[in-house]
């Protein structure tokens, strides 16, 4: 079976679709992954076809961050002003590449593209999210709404806004790319609309033991389990680090991903100081702003895998990524989460509520008192830790790429 892949973003939009693709090859099928071109890396030594869309993700990362906030409303006018210019190249491309498709497999923001081209081929599609979006529940609200004590009426209404907002958000950036192209087709429905004949199934690439499914999520929603990567990538750390981790205490990891902001180097400041004045050690991954004191600080420029990180780690503070939160969860140790945008804030809840984590704090929060007091919770706490590790153990035992790539065998066939 011929399997496009559609995905756009940063490399946590990228990852899960790259370990995707390696299970279907695994099991008979012919990948192709359409993604930015600077992901292509991930794939080089796998058997599958890349073709590579434009545009730069690490600038719609910033502006998501600096512009943005939790604000879905400017998440999405953020997005559409990165991805209005390449919109026409990009759904050109991605047309093409899924001509011999027997099936369409799409991202986030690649939802409305994905599911129009599928229904122009008359094949089936299905949705892979790495957060709960486009299916609503009672059980708890949107990822970018608060938590208010307001009832199931008002968690299902967050879900149905986000969507909305979503919905009408894509149909206004369409028409505005169709205005100059008027031989693109209209968009038809919106693709979990309940009176949808064609109602794409949604696989949700996270574990069940973070994520419980609710009770009133329609059929065709499934929770795999994480896609994780067992791939470094060759890499090997470096006698420095090595040297650091055998000379002292576990550390605590910091690792904010693809965060891109002008404040980074502020937060910095104030994640070295709580470390310090919790007489702990850290490993931050990032670059060391100039003007920084950070003995007992080991700084790692580049790639590490967070695999390897966190599993030589007491606890990590991290921006609440999908991917990262549940790496860290694998690893068996508190998280302790500034999330910036989109589904971060949902994640620090989520972590918070299990019990592996202490309370996330916003980075326009942050004080060094709040993040001490938080390391100092998640170091000392015994029942944090435990929990944590329970989570990990069900973790381990799960395989989400197997699970999913059933999933697709059984929509298909």
């Amino acid at each position: 079976m011929n399997i496009t892949l559609l995905t756009y973003g940063s490399e946590g939009d990228v990852q899960p679709f790259v370990e995707l693709g390696k299970g279907l090859v695994v099991a008979g099928h012919h990948v192709t992954l359409a993604a930015p071109a600077k992901f292509e890396i991930l794939v080089k030594e796998e058997e599958i076809t890349f073709i590579a869309f434009p545009g730069d993700p690490q600038q719609m990362v910033q502006d998501l961050i600096e512009k943005a906030g939790n604000s879905w409303w400017r998440m999405v006018r953020s997005m559409s002003s990165n991805v209005l210019p390449l919109g026409l190249e990009v759904s050109h491309i991605a047309r093409e590449v899924c001509q011999n498709a027997d099936l369409i497999v799409h991202s986030f923001l690649m939802t409305n593209t994905g599911y129009e081209i599928a229904r122009e081929l008359d094949i089936p599609d299905t949705s892979v999210q790495t957060f709960p979006v486009f299916t609503s529940t009672g059980a708890f609200p949107a990822p970018v709404a608060p938590d208010l004590p307001l009832g199931n009426f008002y968690r299902r209404l967050t879900h149905n806004l986000v969507t909305q907002i979503f919905w009408q958000g894509s149909r206004i950036i369409y028409r505005q790319i169709r205005k100059n192209n008027p031989k693109l087709p209209p968009l038809t429905t919106w693709p979990f609309d309940p009176d949808n004949v064609w109602q794409t199934p949604i696989l949700y690439a996270f574990s069940p033991s973070v994520v419980p499914r609710p009770r009133d999520w329609r059929k065709g929603v499934h929770i795999t389990g994480y896609w994780f990567s067992d791939d470094d990538r060759g890499w090997k750390p470096d006698t420095r680090l090595v040297k650091f981790l055998e000379k002292g205490p576990t550390p605590i990891a910091v690792a904010f991903g693809s965060t891109s902001t002008s404040k980074l180097d502020e937060i910095y400041h104030k994640v070295v100081t709580a470390i310090k004045m919790t007489d702990q050690r850290g490993i931050i991954v990032g670059n060391k702003p100039d003007d920084l004191d950070s003995e007992g600080i080991f700084w790692h420029e580049g790639y590490i895998p967070y695999d390897w990180l966190f599993k030589r780690s007491a606890a990590a503070i991290h921006h609440g990524g999908a991917g990262t939160t549940g790496k860290a969860l694998r690893a068996g140790i508190p998280n302790i989460i500034l999330p910036f945008t989109s589904d971060q804030p949902f994640w620090g809840r989520q972590v918070y509520k299990l019990g592996a984590g202490p309370k996330p704090i916003p980075p326009k929060r942050l004080t060094t008192a709040k993040l001490t007091k938080a390391i100092e919770f998640a170091i000392n706490d015994h029942d944090m830790n435990r929990c944590a590790k329970t989570i990990s153990e069900n973790i381990i035992n799960e395989d989400g790429v197997i699970e999913a790539v059933k999933i697709i065998d059984r929509l298909v066939l």
